[in-house]
């Protein structure tokens, strides 16, 4: 792959759509640019049209703005059901740490908005997508724990930092899986996976003031949205990513840096959790899809196994930002 990767590396795209959820801004708003700079169309998927609009307006080429919500399985199937063919599925509008909630479909917020919406719209756009699907996952895989019982915080404590590593490990599981199943089933679709590492977004509004302003300056030390867009521009447009493939920066803990191979739990790889994950998921949004597994799925090879290094400076960034959060409820409770 190329030493030092950028957007004007990304091939030519002319006659390429490209549909990308959550594109009005942050990480989604910079592929898109980036994407129709190179001649793709554009589709951002987002939940505003007004905010869409706005951000069309500082695109260059072809860009089309249309509704959607992934935290609404209604909105995401009237989506699905007029779209025609789509080259590549970038799954990237997201939330993180938010208080406790409830999607429209009573799924725990960031469960539902971060994976089963982006679960549900792949499986209904499946037969439309020619090229690829990337899904994005983040460092905080690293923290995450998929309690397939209690998906959504019916039964056990809220834990806002908990409930984040769990989305963002079942994104990348997703990944996977999507990769095991398309290959085993004979599909030339690739799945990959990237995460933007410690990058300077609007992610953190969606928590509340005084965390999202500790949040801010924590991210505040990463780079900016054109940089964290990299791993997934790449995942994206190389001709050398490959399905099951993940990218993140190539700095030290993959926080910061140009694209490179990134690095996942065995958590993440484990064949069992997926299926269990993949079952759930149908179950709750009641979209079915590459089930059962294709036979030979559970052999085809995914990711790569961090080095201890790696994997605790990575561990050490999402926990700060979890520490950071805890200390800032401690503080608040304290004065209430």
């Amino acid at each position: 792959m190329t030493s030092r990767f950028t957007a004007a590396d990304i091939p030519d795209q002319t006659g390429t759509t490209f549909v990308i959820t959550g594109a009005n801004s942050g990480l989604g708003a910079a592929a898109a640019t980036a994407l129709a700079g190179q001649g793709a169309h554009v589709v951002l998927a987002c939940r505003s049209l007004e905010r869409g609009a706005e951000a069309a307006k500082r695109m260059p080429g072809e860009v089309t703005v249309r509704q959607l919500d992934v935290a609404d399985l209604a909105s995401v199937r009237r989506f699905a059901e007029q779209t025609e063919t789509v080259d590549v599925l970038i799954n990237n509008a997201g939330v993180m740490a938010t208080p406790e909630g409830r999607t429209a479909d009573g799924f725990e917020t960031q469960l539902g908005t971060n994976f089963l919406g982006h679960f549900a719209l792949t499986g209904l756009l499946l037969p439309q997508i020619t090229g690829r699907v990337v899904s994005l996952s983040s460092l905080a895989h690293i923290m995450g724990r998929i309690d397939v019982a209690d998906p959504n915080y019916l039964r056990r404590p809220y834990r806002r930092w908990g409930a984040y590593g769990q989305s963002k490990l079942a994104d990348l599981m997703f990944a996977y899986e999507l990769h095991r199943r398309l290959k085993a089933s004979g599909s030339a679709v690739r799945s990959l996976a990237a995460h933007p590492g410690l990058a300077r977004t609007e992610l953190h509004t969606h928590t509340d003031s005084v965390q999202s302003a500790l949040i801010a300056a924590l991210t505040g030390l990463g780079q900016n949205a054109q940089m964290g867009a990299l791993p997934v521009l790449y995942a994206a447009t190389a001709p050398d990513a490959a399905g099951g493939d993940y990218f993140g920066p190539g700095g030290p803990g993959e926080v910061r840096g140009y694209p490179r191979p990134a690095l996942s739990t065995p958590a993440a790889r484990n064949l069992s959790t997926a299926a269990d994950l993949w079952a759930m998921a149908e179950e709750l949004t009641g979209v079915s899809f590459l089930s059962p597994a294709p036979v030979g799925s559970a052999a085809v090879p995914v990711g790569g196994a961090p080095s201890p290094r790696s994997l605790a400076t990575a561990a050490a960034v999402t926990a700060g930002a979890a520490l950071t959060t805890a200390a800032v409820v401690t503080w608040r409770r304290g004065r209430s």
